[in-house]
Protein backbone atom coordinates (compact mmCIF):
# COMPACT_ATOMS: atom_id res chain seq x y z
CA UNK A 1 0.00 0.00 0.00
CA UNK A 2 1.51 3.34 -1.02
CA UNK A 3 1.04 6.73 0.67
CA UNK A 4 -1.98 7.81 -1.44
CA UNK A 5 -3.76 4.50 -0.88
CA UNK A 6 -3.06 4.58 2.85
CA UNK A 7 -4.32 8.17 3.15
CA UNK A 8 -7.55 7.30 1.32
CA UNK A 9 -8.13 4.23 3.47
CA UNK A 10 -7.49 6.22 6.67
CA UNK A 11 -10.02 8.86 5.60
CA UNK A 12 -12.58 6.13 4.92
CA UNK A 13 -11.91 4.64 8.36
CA UNK A 14 -12.30 8.00 10.13
CA UNK A 15 -15.66 8.52 8.43
CA UNK A 16 -16.92 5.36 10.15
CA UNK A 17 -15.99 6.59 13.64
CA UNK A 18 -18.77 7.80 15.90
CA UNK A 19 -18.54 11.65 15.76
CA UNK A 20 -18.59 11.76 19.56
CA UNK A 21 -15.46 9.58 19.65
CA UNK A 22 -13.58 11.18 16.76
CA UNK A 23 -11.85 13.89 18.81
CA UNK A 24 -10.68 11.27 21.31
CA UNK A 25 -9.29 9.10 18.51
CA UNK A 26 -7.42 11.99 16.89
CA UNK A 27 -5.88 12.92 20.24
CA UNK A 28 -4.75 9.31 20.67
CA UNK A 29 -3.15 9.36 17.20
CA UNK A 30 -1.22 12.53 18.10
CA UNK A 31 0.01 11.37 21.52
CA UNK A 32 -0.01 7.55 21.70
CA UNK A 33 3.27 5.83 22.58
CA UNK A 34 2.09 2.78 20.63
CA UNK A 35 2.28 4.67 17.34
CA UNK A 36 5.75 5.99 18.11
CA UNK A 37 6.85 2.39 18.65
CA UNK A 38 5.69 1.58 15.12
CA UNK A 39 8.01 4.31 13.80
CA UNK A 40 10.96 2.97 15.79
CA UNK A 41 13.39 0.63 14.09
CA UNK A 42 16.71 -1.01 14.75
CA UNK A 43 18.59 2.11 13.61
CA UNK A 44 17.08 4.33 16.29
CA UNK A 45 17.56 1.54 18.85
CA UNK A 46 21.30 1.52 18.08
CA UNK A 47 21.50 5.30 18.53
CA UNK A 48 19.62 5.11 21.84
CA UNK A 49 22.07 2.47 23.08
CA UNK A 50 24.98 4.74 22.11
CA UNK A 51 23.32 7.68 23.89
CA UNK A 52 22.87 5.52 27.01
CA UNK A 53 26.55 4.59 26.87
CA UNK A 54 27.66 8.22 26.52
CA UNK A 55 25.47 9.46 29.38
CA UNK A 56 27.43 7.21 31.73
CA UNK A 57 30.72 8.79 30.60
CA UNK A 58 29.76 12.45 30.86
CA UNK A 59 28.57 14.99 33.42
CA UNK A 60 24.88 15.80 33.16
CA UNK A 61 25.49 18.92 31.06
CA UNK A 62 27.71 16.88 28.67
CA UNK A 63 30.43 19.52 28.84
CA UNK A 64 34.03 19.12 29.97
CA UNK A 65 35.78 21.66 32.25
CA UNK A 66 38.14 22.45 29.36
CA UNK A 67 35.25 24.13 27.49
CA UNK A 68 35.78 27.40 29.31
CA UNK A 69 34.96 29.55 26.25
CA UNK A 70 31.57 27.88 25.83
CA UNK A 71 30.77 28.30 29.53
CA UNK A 72 31.65 32.01 29.39
CA UNK A 73 29.59 32.63 26.26
CA UNK A 74 26.55 30.89 27.77
CA UNK A 75 26.83 33.10 30.86
CA UNK A 76 26.81 36.18 28.63
CA UNK A 77 23.46 35.32 27.04
CA UNK A 78 20.52 37.64 27.92
CA UNK A 79 18.62 34.84 29.69
CA UNK A 80 19.94 32.09 31.98
CA UNK A 81 20.85 29.17 29.73
CA UNK A 82 21.95 25.61 30.40
CA UNK A 83 23.30 22.97 28.03
CA UNK A 84 21.05 19.90 27.69
CA UNK A 85 22.39 17.66 24.95
CA UNK A 86 19.54 16.61 22.65
CA UNK A 87 21.28 13.42 21.55
CA UNK A 88 21.57 12.26 25.14
CA UNK A 89 18.29 13.50 26.62
CA UNK A 90 14.85 13.47 25.01
CA UNK A 91 11.84 15.27 26.50
CA UNK A 92 10.76 12.28 28.61
CA UNK A 93 14.22 11.93 30.11
CA UNK A 94 14.36 15.66 30.90
CA UNK A 95 10.94 15.39 32.56
CA UNK A 96 12.13 12.44 34.66
CA UNK A 97 15.26 14.29 35.79
CA UNK A 98 13.16 17.34 36.70
CA UNK A 99 10.84 15.16 38.76
CA UNK A 100 13.86 13.67 40.54
CA UNK A 101 15.14 17.17 41.27
CA UNK A 102 18.46 16.64 39.45
CA UNK A 103 17.49 19.02 36.63
CA UNK A 104 15.25 22.08 36.43
CA UNK A 105 13.40 23.88 33.66
CA UNK A 106 13.17 27.13 35.62
CA UNK A 107 15.16 29.47 37.84
CA UNK A 108 14.19 31.67 40.78
CA UNK A 109 13.69 35.36 40.03
CA UNK A 110 13.89 36.27 43.71
CA UNK A 111 15.81 33.85 45.87
CA UNK A 112 13.49 32.13 48.35
CA UNK A 113 10.27 33.12 46.59
CA UNK A 114 7.88 31.29 44.25
CA UNK A 115 8.62 33.73 41.41
CA UNK A 116 10.29 31.66 38.71
CA UNK A 117 10.97 31.92 34.99
CA UNK A 118 11.81 29.23 32.44
CA UNK A 119 15.45 28.46 31.71
CA UNK A 120 16.64 28.46 28.12
CA UNK A 121 18.03 25.12 26.96
CA UNK A 122 20.72 24.90 24.30
CA UNK A 123 22.13 21.77 22.66
CA UNK A 124 25.34 21.31 20.70
CA UNK A 125 24.08 18.01 19.23
CA UNK A 126 21.21 16.92 17.02
CA UNK A 127 18.56 14.76 18.65
CA UNK A 128 17.94 11.28 17.23
CA UNK A 129 14.79 12.44 15.45
CA UNK A 130 16.68 15.44 14.01
CA UNK A 131 19.38 13.09 12.73
CA UNK A 132 16.74 10.94 11.06
CA UNK A 133 15.18 14.05 9.51
CA UNK A 134 18.59 15.25 8.32
CA UNK A 135 19.61 12.05 6.58
CA UNK A 136 16.22 10.90 5.31
CA UNK A 137 14.49 14.20 4.44
CA UNK A 138 17.11 16.93 3.99
CA UNK A 139 20.01 15.18 2.29
CA UNK A 140 19.83 13.05 -0.90
CA UNK A 141 21.24 9.55 -1.28
CA UNK A 142 24.85 9.73 -0.06
CA UNK A 143 26.18 6.58 -1.72
CA UNK A 144 29.88 6.98 -2.62
CA UNK A 145 30.00 10.38 -0.92
CA UNK A 146 32.29 11.79 1.77
CA UNK A 147 30.60 13.57 4.68
CA UNK A 148 32.54 15.74 7.12
CA UNK A 149 31.18 16.95 10.45
CA UNK A 150 32.95 20.05 11.79
CA UNK A 151 33.17 19.92 15.59
CA UNK A 152 31.93 16.33 15.88
CA UNK A 153 31.87 16.49 19.70
CA UNK A 154 29.97 13.36 20.88
CA UNK A 155 29.85 11.97 17.32
CA UNK A 156 26.06 12.10 16.97
CA UNK A 157 26.16 13.14 13.29
CA UNK A 158 28.65 10.36 12.53
CA UNK A 159 26.56 7.66 14.22
CA UNK A 160 23.39 9.02 12.60
CA UNK A 161 25.05 9.07 9.18
CA UNK A 162 26.19 5.49 9.68
CA UNK A 163 22.73 4.09 10.41
CA UNK A 164 20.52 6.44 8.35
CA UNK A 165 22.65 6.90 5.20
CA UNK A 166 24.85 5.08 2.72
CA UNK A 167 27.70 7.60 2.88
CA UNK A 168 30.91 5.80 1.99
CA UNK A 169 32.95 7.72 4.57
CA UNK A 170 32.03 9.87 7.57
CA UNK A 171 34.78 12.02 9.07
CA UNK A 172 34.54 13.96 12.32
CA UNK A 173 36.81 16.93 13.02
CA UNK A 174 37.19 17.69 16.72
CA UNK A 175 39.69 19.83 18.65
CA UNK A 176 39.08 18.30 22.09
CA UNK A 177 41.18 15.26 22.93
CA UNK A 178 38.55 14.22 25.49
CA UNK A 179 35.75 14.14 22.91
CA UNK A 180 37.94 12.39 20.31
CA UNK A 181 38.69 9.64 22.83
CA UNK A 182 35.00 9.38 23.71
CA UNK A 183 34.02 9.00 20.04
CA UNK A 184 36.72 6.43 19.30
CA UNK A 185 35.57 4.33 22.24
CA UNK A 186 32.07 4.22 20.74
CA UNK A 187 33.36 3.51 17.22
CA UNK A 188 35.31 0.47 18.40
CA UNK A 189 32.67 -0.84 20.79
CA UNK A 190 29.88 -0.67 18.17
CA UNK A 191 32.17 -1.68 15.27
CA UNK A 192 31.62 1.49 13.23
CA UNK A 193 35.23 2.03 12.14
CA UNK A 194 34.67 0.67 8.62
CA UNK A 195 33.01 3.95 7.56
CA UNK A 196 33.75 6.45 10.36
CA UNK A 197 36.94 8.09 11.52
CA UNK A 198 37.58 11.02 13.86
CA UNK A 199 40.49 13.43 13.52
CA UNK A 200 41.73 15.62 16.36
CA UNK A 201 42.37 18.74 14.30
CA UNK A 202 41.43 22.31 13.44
CA UNK A 203 39.24 22.73 10.35
CA UNK A 204 41.73 25.34 9.12
CA UNK A 205 44.37 22.61 8.74
CA UNK A 206 42.22 20.47 6.47
CA UNK A 207 42.23 22.16 3.06
CA UNK A 208 42.67 18.90 1.08
CA UNK A 209 39.89 17.18 3.00
CA UNK A 210 37.52 20.13 2.46
CA UNK A 211 38.30 20.23 -1.24
CA UNK A 212 37.19 16.59 -1.53
CA UNK A 213 34.16 16.79 0.77
CA UNK A 214 30.71 16.13 -0.71
CA UNK A 215 28.65 17.04 2.38
CA UNK A 216 29.75 19.42 5.14
CA UNK A 217 27.81 19.54 8.42
CA UNK A 218 28.13 22.53 10.76
CA UNK A 219 25.80 22.39 13.75
CA UNK A 220 26.21 25.45 16.00
CA UNK A 221 29.90 24.84 15.59
CA UNK A 222 31.68 28.18 16.06
CA UNK A 223 29.53 30.61 18.03
CA UNK A 224 30.09 29.14 21.50
CA UNK A 225 33.60 27.79 20.99
CA UNK A 226 35.54 30.55 19.22
CA UNK A 227 36.07 34.24 19.60
CA UNK A 228 34.67 36.37 16.70
CA UNK A 229 38.07 36.88 15.03
CA UNK A 230 38.66 33.11 15.05
CA UNK A 231 35.20 32.51 13.63
CA UNK A 232 35.89 34.90 10.74
CA UNK A 233 39.18 33.11 10.02
CA UNK A 234 37.43 29.72 9.97
CA UNK A 235 34.60 30.91 7.71
CA UNK A 236 37.09 32.44 5.26
CA UNK A 237 39.02 29.18 5.12
CA UNK A 238 35.86 27.15 4.50
CA UNK A 239 34.65 29.49 1.75
CA UNK A 240 38.05 29.29 0.04
CA UNK A 241 38.36 25.48 0.18
CA UNK A 242 34.85 23.99 0.18
CA UNK A 243 34.31 24.79 -3.49
CA UNK A 244 33.49 21.52 -5.29
CA UNK A 245 30.48 22.31 -7.45
CA UNK A 246 27.30 20.60 -6.26
CA UNK A 247 28.65 19.82 -2.79
CA UNK A 248 26.14 20.26 0.02
CA UNK A 249 26.42 22.32 3.19
CA UNK A 250 24.14 21.87 6.22
CA UNK A 251 24.18 24.57 8.90
CA UNK A 252 22.45 25.30 12.20
CA UNK A 253 21.53 28.13 12.38
CA UNK A 254 21.32 29.60 8.87
CA UNK A 255 24.42 31.04 7.20
CA UNK A 256 22.82 34.48 7.21
CA UNK A 257 22.26 34.37 10.96
CA UNK A 258 25.78 33.12 11.68
CA UNK A 259 27.49 35.71 9.48
CA UNK A 260 25.26 38.62 10.50
CA UNK A 261 26.20 37.94 14.11
CA UNK A 262 29.81 38.48 13.11
CA UNK A 263 28.87 41.68 11.24
CA UNK A 264 30.90 40.48 8.29
CA UNK A 265 29.23 41.63 5.07
CA UNK A 266 32.34 40.53 3.18
CA UNK A 267 31.59 36.94 4.24
CA UNK A 268 28.09 36.83 2.77
CA UNK A 269 27.68 33.33 1.32
CA UNK A 270 27.74 34.03 -2.43
CA UNK A 271 29.50 30.75 -3.09
CA UNK A 272 26.41 28.70 -2.19
CA UNK A 273 22.66 28.77 -2.87
CA UNK A 274 20.03 27.74 -0.32
CA UNK A 275 17.86 24.76 -1.24
CA UNK A 276 14.27 24.22 -0.05
CA UNK A 277 13.63 21.82 2.81
CA UNK A 278 10.27 20.22 3.59
CA UNK A 279 9.84 20.63 7.33
CA UNK A 280 6.31 19.13 7.42
CA UNK A 281 7.48 15.67 8.47
CA UNK A 282 6.22 13.69 11.45
CA UNK A 283 8.92 11.64 13.16
CA UNK A 284 7.27 11.03 16.52
CA UNK A 285 5.85 13.15 19.30
CA UNK A 286 9.32 14.01 20.66
CA UNK A 287 10.25 15.83 17.47
CA UNK A 288 10.63 19.59 17.93
CA UNK A 289 9.36 21.37 14.77
CA UNK A 290 11.20 24.57 15.74
CA UNK A 291 14.49 22.65 15.95
CA UNK A 292 13.93 21.13 12.50
CA UNK A 293 13.42 24.61 11.03
CA UNK A 294 16.88 25.62 12.26
CA UNK A 295 18.42 23.11 9.81
CA UNK A 296 19.37 24.79 6.51
CA UNK A 297 20.66 23.19 3.31
CA UNK A 298 22.93 24.86 0.73
CA UNK A 299 24.60 23.80 -2.50
CA UNK A 300 27.98 25.02 -3.75
CA UNK A 301 27.54 26.90 -7.03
Amino acid sequence: MNFSEAKLELKQLLKKVNPCELRKLLKWIRTADELDELLSDNRTVILRHIADELRGSLPQDAMFPSESTAYCKMQQLPRPTVHVDSFLYDEDQVDSLCEEGTMSRSYCLTCGSYRTAPLDFISHSFSISELQFLFENVLPDLSDRLLVDVGSRLGAVLYGGYVFSSASQLVGLELSEEFVKLQNNILHKYKLTDRIKVLQTDICLQSTLLQNTDVLIMNNVFEFFMEPCEQVRAWRFIMENFRKKGSLLVTVPSLQESLNTLQQEALQPGWVEELPVNYEVYLGRDTDPDALRQIHLYRVV
